[in-house]
């Protein structure tokens, strides 16, 4: 999220000037995922990625290692590395372990919400009501995004920082296995919540929670990206993060004859 961004960036000085292009690197590939831009068992080739993004392979490894440790990406025993592909067992089991946790979000959310807080929530939902009128994949970041808004107003580290993970996992969850979906739906599923959190009413927010997290699993939006060169997926979200140009090619000096 940009507050998030910005936290990134402001503690990045001119001499981590690497470290700052491996985190535009790692966001740029992370919301080509979670937007679904590249699909579920897309291939990642290392080259194609750095020559679009205008960075060095060493670069693209690196945000790769990060995505695999949060379990959107698979690196594989050839060095080549795709998009992970979740299998059903496994979706059942991220999906269980997210009510869990956003259970206790919600427990620890009602009641206490601070007025700036209701604001950024209240916010964030006219922006998704925005967004889904105009389709697209913005719709699909902003929804998930709403989780995340909730799990910082905890305040918990740890709780942020799970809650990001199988939030991101459920994003190639519902690419694979979901179904069309109404964006109605979710938005006013979000202000319910609100209010419930607002009201300081437990067991509704707890009750619309969970009914909201098993109705997640029947809506995505799916489009069949296999066939795309990942240098024009990645087109856009290199824009955005300001990557994009190519890094100069290293001039060789001839060699002096003997």
């Amino acid at each position: 999220m940009a507050a998030r961004r910005g936290t990134d960036e402001a503690t990045t000085g001119e001499g981590d000037a690497p470290r700052s292009r491996a985190m535009m690197v790692y966001r740029a590939l992370r919301r080509a995922i979670i937007e679904q831009a590249l699909s579920p068992g897309a291939k990642l080739p290392e080259d194609a990625i750095g020559e679009r993004l205008g960075v060095s392979r060493t670069l693209v490894r690196e945000a790769l290692g990060r995505l695999a440790a949060e379990g959107l990406v698979e690196l594989r025993h050839n060095r080549s590395a795709a998009v992970a592909y979740p299998s059903l067992e496994e979706a059942r089991e991220v999906f269980a372990v997210r009510k869990a946790m956003e259970r206790l979000v919600v427990e620890e959310l009602a009641g206490r919400l601070t007025a700036e807080q209701r604001r950024r929530l209240r916010t964030h939902v006219g922006r998704e009501d925005e967004a889904r009128v105009r389709g697209g994949a913005e719709s699909i970041r902003l929804a998930g995004e709403f989780h995340l808004l909730l799990a910082e107003c905890t305040g918990n580290s740890l709780l942020i920082r799970y809650v990001n993970e199988v939030a991101s996992r459920c994003s190639l969850i519902l690419a694979i296995y979901g179904r069309p979906h109404s964006s109605d739906c979710a938005v006013n599923e979000h202000r319910d919540l609100i209010e419930a959190l607002e009201k300081g009413d437990v067991p509704t927010a707890v009750r619309l929670m969970d009914h909201h997290l098993a109705s997640v699993m029947d809506r995505a939006l799916l489009s069949d990206r296999r066939g795309d060169d990942i240098r024009d997926v990645l087109a856009s979200f290199a824009r955005e993060e300001g990557l994009g140009q190519p890094p100069a090619p290293q001039v060789r000096k001839p060699r002096k004859a003997r």
